[in-house]
């Protein structure tokens, strides 16, 4: 149901009451349905397929986010009115173009980017060659098929190490690799072309190392403009001080304290206008978050990568920041009237650190009974890889949840946070107790 009113003098549609449907079942999922769950706006509010925190929240639908079928059925049938997209396999597949060209669902708002947009995540070699078009900093790099294995090996003797390896297609958040050697480097190549990803890294791209701090930033956009969230921080390595696999994110912090009011405006000057103008040039109407890996050089800030959602374990320190409406902010997206509305952010610092799966990102076992305390205080855990059998809440994911905290500071913030995982227990239980170390 939708209500009139005048904004600057400008008619634009506001949300009265709304049934809403989030699409995944990780934590950035039960992170917006938790959110969203506290507008006055909403009416219902379903995810697909969710998880056992999102229930909580919501009603779980048993519908794959792949299956656009079924998400229709599941729409028309429970009469939804605006979709929120959480992950990106179903963005990069098209389920944009696929509600805007079947006659049942064109008329109800979907947030994300269509297949064109999607493209910035769904391929690591047409986002660089985007940043070239447009003139955004990035690392310098080249693209190779799986039959030009000899001319990558070749390449990369031609660079300095350490050096950095991308499947060009969607891997879960795994598919970059940083090789210390040419040898480690050579082999990966062979693993990524031997198929370790099958579709993704057909296609590889070797990119120079750049030496820095990571952080990442966010927008949401309307197709004309957008507005900047907090920037957040996450560390992606399994081990403490950084060190093993590359994962999903193990924890994360907002705001980030290296970057300054100065280096945020170069942020946006450099990067996310080029990028919104280059995508108007392009035509793309892209409609939904936005997320800008970056690598602070020096002071100067550069891409890594795009991903054209929200991130995770980002949005588990991000959005509970928001102290504004985010369904009145996502209605705003669907009617193209986000320059009228104001997102407003606490002021507090969060921290969030994940609980995963022993042995995660590698082989883990699931259905571990989870425990949790009746005594946890100033946290919010946002379920990622959990579910619900014989109504006891087990594991069904490498990163299992996150717990997540708000306070003046980090220090308060990360004592909060670990005191309360120790309230928590399943079998295998892992987390780095490191995090907010380098800062």
């Amino acid at each position: 149901m939708k209500a009139f009113f005048v904004i600057f003098g400008i008619e634009c549609t506001k949300p009265v009451v709304m049934n809403i449907l989030v699409i995944g079942s990780g934590g950035r999922e039960h992170t917006l349905a938790w959110k969203i769950s506290e507008s006055p706006h909403l009416d219902k509010l379903y995810v697909a397929p969710g998880n056992g925190g999102t229930r909580e929240v919501g009603e779980n639908l048993d519908v794959e986010p792949s299956d656009f079928e079924a998400i229709k059925a599941a729409v028309l049938e429970k009469g939804i009115e605006m979709v929120l997209v959480g992950p990106e396999q179903p963005l990069v597949e098209g389920i944009g173009d696929f509600f805007d060209n079947d006659p049942d669902l064109k008329h109800i708002p979907l947030i994300g980017p269509r297949k064109d947009g999607a493209l910035l995540e769904g391929s690591k070699e047409y986002a660089n060659r985007f940043m070239e078009r447009y003139n955004i900093p990035t690392a310098t790099y080249r693209s190779f098929g799986k039959e030009q294995y000899n001319e990558a090996a070749h390449y990369l003797g031609e660079l300095d190490p350490p050096y950095v390896l991308k499947a060009d297609g969607l891997a879960a958040g795994k598919g970059v690799v940083i090789s210390k050697t040419i040898e480690e480097a050579r082999n990966t190549l062979k693993e990524f072309f031997g198929g370790k990803f099958g579709e993704a890294s057909k296609k590889v791209v070797i990119e120079e190392f750049l030496e820095g701090r990571e952080l990442s930033a966010f927008i949401l956009a309307d197709g004309k403009t957008y507005k900047m969230f907090p920037l957040a921080k996450d560390y992606k390595r399994a081990g403490e001080g950084d060190t093993g696999l590359n994962t999903g994110g193990m924890g994360s912090l907002s705001p980030v304290t290296y970057a300054d009011d100065v280096f945020i405006r170069k942020i946006e000057d450099r990067i996310v206008k080029p990028t919104m103008e280059g995508l108007k040039k392009e035509k793309i109407l892209y409609k939904g978050f936005l997320y800008f890996g970056l690598m602070k050089v020096g002071e100067e800030p550069y891409v890594i990568e795009y991903n054209v959602r929200m991130g995770d374990p980002e949005a588990q320190v991000v959005i509970p920041r928001m102290r504004s409406d985010l369904l009145e902010a996502l209605w705003a997206v669907s009617n193209h009237s986000l320059n009228h509305h104001t997102l407003e952010i606490d002021d507090s610092v969060a921290a969030a650190v994940i609980l995963a799966s022993e042995g995660y990102p590698g082989k883990y076992e699931k259905g571990r009974v989870i425990a949790i305390g009746n005594s946890l205080e100033g946290s919010q855990i946002f379920h990622a890889g959990t579910s619900y059998k014989d109504n006891q809440l087990i594991t069904s994911g490498g990163r299992v949840m996150a717990v997540t905290a708000l306070a003046p500071d980090f220090e308060k913030a990360l004592s909060i946070v670990y005191s309360n995982i120790n309230k928590i227990d399943f079998e295998g239980k892992y987390f780095r107790r490191d995090i907010g170390y380098d800062i």
